[in-house]
């Protein structure tokens, strides 16, 4: 009498096609959830950034002198002369510094300096 029993290979079932529901493949039905997050994800975040960029860049570009400005650093100043990567602000009358067009951060209605002070 033998303790170990006899192994038998048993025959395989036939292969079926993996589908899921509506019909997808179980491969692309496992991978769309990450597909849908991406999606949402350009949507709800990368979408809006770029628009924003493109607003930006259209008003660094629109920038002439005479526009009251607000830089980065919390200036107000009207814009007294435009070069191609600097503007000189004049900030009270007869001061004038130069900054970075991109540290413009908002472009202020005409006037506005005059109501501010």
């Amino acid at each position: 009498m033998s303790i170990i029993s006899s192994a038998y290979a048993q025959t395989a079932p036939a292969a079926t096609a993996a589908t899921g529901p509506l019909g997808l493949s179980s491969n692309l039905t496992s991978f769309l959830p990450i597909i849908l997050m991406f999606v949402v994800l350009y949507f709800l975040m990368i979408r809006p950034q770029m628009k924003r960029q493109k607003e930006q860049k259209a008003m660094m570009d629109a920038l002439g002198k005479g526009d009251e400005v607000v830089t980065a650093g919390g200036m107000l100043g009207k814009i007294t002369k435009v070069a191609d990567g600097y503007i000189t602000l004049e900030i009270a009358s007869g001061t004038e510094v130069v900054v970075q067009k991109g540290s413009v951060t908002t472009l202020l209605p005409k006037g506005t300096i005059k109501t501010a002070l």
